[in-house]
């Protein structure tokens, strides 16, 4: 039995947009506009940041069209380098990165729910457990639910957003200087790479698409047609959404807000504001708990498939051809870390390490076409301007890894042992493995 081929190119595409747009684009711009001195500045590394999420794209599209394979980053680590390596991402993955993610994701999305409800004094722990329980018995089911959820969800955002966009852009009457007002001095070079960090945050989650590779029909040309045209609509959103914010509320104004979008809306939606921006916040953090589990798991479901995990996450539902056993285990582990509260510090301490893999995921590019004598076979996607974009984007991800750690650099020490805890694992089972004769 194998996973079943029920995805299209909109169910890719929003898989994508999904899987970049979440609650930071709601809060994250008041980090940027501290940090540079001028609005076209600001708007200038949303464009940057952009460019290198394209780029991105670009480099996962060609990775998705040399290996369509369940897991995405999890094979190509595997297969550009050594099966350790792959099974250190997927295990601080399942532990923290994703684990953590749904659990932090879950808690914001069941306060904000409860906020809507007029609730926000009640604990939103039973909330946030029961959402990651309905999300994953509804990804159970079959892919296809999965993504129809999503593909709701995603055009409710982008719904959402496209008001905020077309309502600034009619009511609001401050006014933004262009992109290219205010010139940066070159002491200012550090500061504009700080202002980078939280937009590629902002501008990640492109690769889920590349999770879903056995379950989407035409895999080769469905994901690369996806990666492109879904970042390229988030890149077109995330600048109209911060023209919008400066046109509001100024530089001044978005640095000194703690909810840029509330008090962007405010000014053309009056009291009305904060329940709108609210609902948006509820709607994206819903989507992106779906797509964890219509996407993320398939990393474990992959690892058990090589026989480096139980062998019981590799087994599909006999009905719905899911790899339902991955399933339950990230909502059962996520649920826990809900229950415990004591992840946030978990997902900080290996942000580092997220971003090593992700570099060195985009650089098995370099290893793939090398073992293959050149570039992809005409007819398969290839990225444009490589080596030179490929280059750029590992680039960026190293500075993102060099960023976390000098800003947290004892988190990033305690994230490298939560990952080096994978090494002993995966040495277990590469030698149950080889005593099985495979």
């Amino acid at each position: 039995m194998s996973l079943r081929r029920a995805l299209g190119t909109f169910d890719a595409t929003m898989v994508v947009v999904g899987g970049i747009i979440g609650a930071g684009i709601f809060i994250n711009p008041a980090f940027v506009a501290q940090r540079l001195p001028t609005a076209g500045l600001v708007l200038a590394a949303w464009v940057a940041g952009g460019a290198i999420a394209l780029a991105g794209a670009f480099v996962f599209a060609e990775l998705a069209a040399a290996l369509p394979e369940a897991g995405g980053e999890y094979a190509y680590l595997r297969e550009a380098y050594h099966p350790l390596v792959g099974f250190l991402f997927g295990w601080a993955s399942l532990l923290v990165i994703q684990g953590g993610g749904i659990a932090a994701v879950a808690i914001t999305f069941a306060n904000y729910a409860l906020r809507l409800a007029g609730r926000p004094d009640a604990s939103p722990t039973p909330l946030a457990i029961a959402a990651i329980a309905l999300l994953a018995g509804i990804n159970v089911l079959g892919v296809k639910p999965g993504s129809r959820v999503l593909n709701t969800l995603v055009v409710l955002k982008i719904a959402a957003l496209a008001t905020l966009i077309f309502g600034g852009l009619a009511f609001a009457s401050a006014r933004v200087p262009a992109p290219a007002a205010g010139v940066l001095p070159a002491s200012g070079l550090l500061a504009f790479g700080s202002a980078l960090v939280p937009i590629l945050f902002s501008y990640g989650g492109w690769q889920s698409a590349n999770l879903v590779a056995e379950e989407t029909r035409d895999p080769r040309r469905t994901l690369p047609r996806a990666l492109v045209a879904g970042t390229v609509i988030v890149i077109l959103i995330y600048v109209s959404v911060n023209f919008v914010y400066l046109r509001a509320l100024g530089r001044e104004g978005l640095a000194s807000t703690s909810a840029p979008a509330a008090d962007a809306v405010r000014r053309f939606l009056g009291s009305g504001a904060d329940r709108f921006v609210v609902a948006a916040i509820v709607i994206s953090t819903f989507g992106f708990l779906d797509l964890s589990f219509l996407a993320q798991t398939r990393i474990s479901f992959a690892m058990a498939r090589d026989r480096l995990f139980p062998a019981s996450l590799a087994r599909l539902h006999p009905r719905f051809q899911t790899p339902a056993a991955s399933i339950a285990l990230q909502a059962l582990w996520s649920s826990v870390l809900v229950a415990i509260g004591n992840y946030g510090g978990l997902v900080d301490s290996v942000v580092f390490a997220d971003f090593t893999f992700f570099g060195l995921a985009a650089a098995a590019i370099f290893v793939l076409r090398r073992r293959a004598g050149g570039a992809p076979p005409a007819g398969r996607f290839r990225t444009p301007g490589y080596p030179i974009v490929p280059m750029l984007f590992v680039a960026a991800a190293a500075l993102a890894v060099v960023s976390a750690l000098r800003s947290s650099p004892q988190r990033s020490a305690f994230g490298a042992l939560i990952v080096a805890t994978g090494v002993p694992v995966y040495f277990l089972y590469a030698r149950r493995r080889r005593s099985a004769g495979t």
